[in-house]
């Protein structure tokens, strides 16, 4: 698909719905700012033996601020990259990658733990842990990505789900005997889901920007002029 560099859609669309100014954890820069940790919120945490949400989100914005700040580096290899794109009902991209080696769907979690264990639905921090389902979520988000992306663009656009694990040094995968994913490179996969591409640390991500082959560079633009609209992601 061969567009002029003035691609209409850029050209008029308004500023309010242009997402490409957006920082890396733009939307949990908002809830930290309409919730300030006050004095009573901290109080009432502690009183009921609790960390307040505040900290939580300002754990998943060092993180992603961090892969934010990497996958900013890929720009002068042909990459475009998107922070923070609202999903409904309350869901959003941590970040999208779009380039040379296709569009990516990349999401930001931070573990306390050195060492996970990876199935193809959830992350196993360790002993005694709660599993928290991201993979699954990874791959639900690259789902919708795919489906917003071909609906506004006319043509087929895969989004590949990707998971960045902010703390772990090591992810392991389960063993081949039990039930659980068939290792492919770094990523996890079943018969017929797709894989998940499995990163420790936000360094990690760089490793995309080697791949290729898949866009040219009209196309990438094309997709990344698509994608930095809201309206693309309205409805999916």
């Amino acid at each position: 698909m061969e567009l002029t560099p003035d691609d209409p859609d850029r050209l008029f669309l308004p500023p309010d719905d242009d997402l490409a100014p957006n920082r890396p954890g733009e939307v949990l820069r908002t809830h930290l700012a309409a919730h300030p940790l006050d004095g009573p919120a901290l109080l009432a945490a502690r009183l009921l033996g609790r960390r307040p949400v505040q900290d939580e989100w300002r754990r998943r914005l060092a993180a992603e601020c961090a892969v934010g700040a990497e996958l900013e580096r890929l720009g002068r290899g042909g990459w475009y990259v998107l922070h923070s794109l609202s999903l409904p009902p309350g869901s959003e991209i941590s970040h999208l990658l779009i380039g040379p080696g296709g569009v990516f769907c990349v999401a930001t979690e931070p573990v306390r733990a050195a060492r996970v264990r990876a199935d193809t639905t959830d992350i196993r921090p360790g002993r005694g842990r709660r599993p928290q389902p991201y993979v699954r979520r990874t791959r639900q988000r690259a789902d919708r990505a795919t489906y917003a992306l071909t609906r506004a663009c006319g043509f087929p656009v895969p989004a590949h789900p990707v998971l960045v694990l902010i703390g772990p040094r090591h992810i392991e995968q389960l063993p081949p005997e039990q039930p659980g994913p068939e290792p492919v490179g770094d990523a996890t996969t079943k018969a017929d889901d797709p894989a998940v591409r499995l990163l420790a640390g936000a360094q990690a991500v760089t490793a995309l920007g080697a791949l290729g082959g898949v866009l040219t560079p009209t196309t990438a633009n094309r997709i990344h002029t698509i994608a930095r609209n809201r309206r693309t992601w309205q409805g999916v």
